[in-house]
């Protein structure tokens, strides 16, 4: 069987491909998994390192761009239709899943046209705008929140949860902290802003530091700070005689979540998927520019449930996280709580249910 995944731009889009992917490899190693992406999206450097393939469109988002740039980005668009229609011809998928970002688009308008059998996932409780219009021609859509399904035609779409790889729910302690050789008995806070890193929360928790100058010797970090930041963050902790472990990106998520008490993040959908299966305890700043602010939307329905603090990052100051940093570090039965919340929330068979219902239609289009 071959598959053709499509999308990436950001961890967000592209980590429940790989959990997909997975799970088409753990049911029958021949299946054949190709990725579709972009030469400047996280997709370029990580899928090589998961061992698959991987083809690159040409490809530009279209909102909030001035009028030329729009211009571009649908000429770009129309090329990237004629490019996925090659890569059809040279694949001959039996199914094409979208997960998301620019490059989904064209790939999987293609595959309909062309009679190949069309998924798309719905990370968010707010669904974009691009999965709203695929939601017209795919003949099936896989969401994970109850809130988006009344944006696809009913008869198509499914609740599925967001699919999250299985490294991420192994607990590993020896392999963790052999990569991450932090103190085994230190409150750790883990802290990173997606794929490229967060100025803001970076900004904010060098000023945090200043407020958490009392709790040196019981409290350290391990900061993924995204390339332009490293350099200044790193000081900052230098500077204060804090531990911990900064660095640019980390590749080893599930080795990160291991090692941590508590989680400092953006609300992405694949994190909260991740944070939720898993029980982390979190404290979520959503990112105020997502499209349809959609990550305040899914960081309010998990706060509401108990299962993680927010502050909005117009409100975020650095005595503001020392605050949060504190409540949670001093206060394990909150921890607890949250983690039950998380768990009683959280979806580990998301990337089984997507591969029943790809395989389901490549059945019924034989």
């Amino acid at each position: 069987m071959k598959v053709i995944i499509a999308g990436g731009g950001t961890g967000g889009h592209l980590f429940p491909g790989i959990a997909v992917a997975e799970e088409f490899r753990d049911r029958d190693a021949s299946n054949d998994i190709i990725f579709v992406g972009t030469e400047h999206g996280i997709e370029a450097r990580v899928i090589p390192r998961e061992g698959y393939k991987i083809k690159f469109l040409k490809a530009e988002g279209i909102l909030g761009k001035s009028l030329l740039k729009k211009i571009r980005a649908v000429f770009i668009f129309i090329l990237s239709i004629f490019g996925s229609f090659r890569i059809i011809r040279s694949v001959k998928p039996d199914i094409v899943i979208g997960v998301g970002g620019y490059a989904s688009v064209g790939m999987v308008l293609a595959a309909h046209l062309k009679g190949i059998p069309t998924i798309i996932l719905e990370q968010n409780s707010v669904s974009g705008v691009a999965n709203r219009f695929l939601g017209n021609f795919v003949d099936a859509v896989a969401v994970t929140y109850q809130e988006s399904m009344s944006s696809f035609p009913g008869e198509k779409t499914f609740l599925a949860g967001n699919p999250i790889r299985k490294q991420i729910l192994v607990r590993d302690d020896k392999n963790a902290y052999s990569i991450f050789p932090l103190e085994k008995d230190v409150f750790t806070v883990f802290i990173f802003g997606g794929s490229a890193g967060a100025s803001s929360i970076n900004r904010n928790m060098i000023e945090a530091l200043n407020h958490l100058l009392d709790l040196r010797q019981n409290i350290q970090f391990l900061h993924q700070t995204g390339e332009n930041d490293y350099e200044r963050v790193m000081k900052a902790y230098r500077g204060l005689g804090f531990r911990g472990i900064v660095v640019p990106f980390i590749y080893q998520m599930a080795e990160a979540y291991t090692v941590s008490d508590v989680v400092v993040c953006r609300a992405g959908a694949t994190t909260l998927a991740e944070i939720t299966a898993i029980g982390k305890p979190a404290i979520l700043i959503p990112y105020p520019y997502a499209a349809l602010n959609h990550q305040e939307h899914n960081a309010r329905k998990l706060e509401d449930m108990g299962a993680v603090r927010m502050i909005l990052d117009r409100e975020l100051s650095g005595e503001i996280l020392a605050n949060a940093i504190r409540e949670l570090y001093g206060n394990e039965k909150l921890r607890k709580d949250m983690q039950k919340a998380a768990n009683a929330f959280g979806k580990v068979d998301a990337a089984e249910k997507v591969v029943n219902l790809a395989m389901s239609l490549v059945r019924s289009n034989k």
